[in-house]
């Protein structure tokens, strides 16, 4: 049903314009690059740092499914999960809240043709245009380390291009309710619980068991289990579960947001 609601709906030119507005932003000055940037050698840090600094003490570490790799491999594919997160919902939450509440951009769209349902894809196809950006950038990086062979990294990048859609849905569904900018601590203050507790930096079979089954329903752990799976070479049926998980995720959250949108500015 939601299929065919989309594909009634949804014309691929109108949602072209949308993104091709966003790419036209890009000229407006150099500041823009620069945030680009610093989302992108965030997580390289932390990957340098950690997963290489720290990993000297660690040494190797076992995997679900067997094997024991070195402590960087296992951090290496759950930064560029982190990676394809942070860039989708910097730009579907920030970015999309200042243009839906202040700039009022969406309102003069929404005088064209363009529906809310297009305004939402051409927000999550550019969200997913940068969270691109940074992952395949992150993906040189981690097999000029060694920490990936080149087919691992092939096989990881539609793995966080599907990460980047599924948290770029949410985040523009979160901030069609947001009320003001304080609100986005509570947001900051998620994502961060997030980056520190799916099975980013230790094995979740590690954590206490009500732990364990908290984190196993979280959006961020689900994505670091397909990426780092894949990445690592290690395929399974059970990435499937993962995958379906992140899909729903994305489509409940592009259809929450196109109906936030109609609600609030089609009045």
């Amino acid at each position: 049903m939601v299929t065919t609601m989309l594909a009634a709906r949804v014309s691929p030119g109108r949602v072209g314009a949308v993104l091709g507005r966003n790419v036209a932003a890009l000229r407006t000055g150099p500041s823009y690059w620069l945030v680009l940037l610093s989302g992108f050698f965030e997580p390289v840090l932390y990957l340098l740092s950690i997963g290489v600094g720290v990993g000297a003490l660690v040494g190797g570490l076992e995997l679900p499914g067997g094997g024991v790799v070195d402590y960087a491999v296992f951090v290496a594919p759950a930064m560029l999960a982190v990676s394809a997160m942070s860039g989708a919902l910097s730009e579907t939450t920030f970015n999309f809240f200042f243009k839906m509440k202040y700039s009022k951009t969406f309102e003069a769209v929404l005088a064209t043709p363009v529906r809310p349902l297009e305004i939402a894809l051409g927000e999550l196809s550019w969200a997913l245009v940068r969270s691109s950006l940074y992952t395949g950038a992150f993906l040189v990086v981690m097999v000029a380390l060694g920490l990936t062979s080149p087919v691992g990294a092939l096989a990881a990048f539609p793995a966080a291009l599907l990460v980047g859609v599924a948290f770029g849905g949410v985040g523009m569904a979160i901030s069609t309710l947001m009320r003001g900018w304080q609100d986005f601590d509570l947001l900051t203050t998620g994502q961060f619980a997030l980056f520190l507790f799916s099975g980013t930096f230790s094995p979740v079979r590690d954590y206490p068991a009500v732990m364990e089954a908290v984190v196993a329903v979280t959006p961020l752990f689900h994505a670091v289990e397909l990426v780092r799976g894949l990445a690592v070479g290690q395929p399974g049926w059970g990435l499937l579960g993962h995958a379906a998980y992140l899909v729903v995720m994305a489509v409940a959250g592009l259809v929450f947001a196109a109906r936030r949108i109609q609600r609030t500015l089609c009045v």
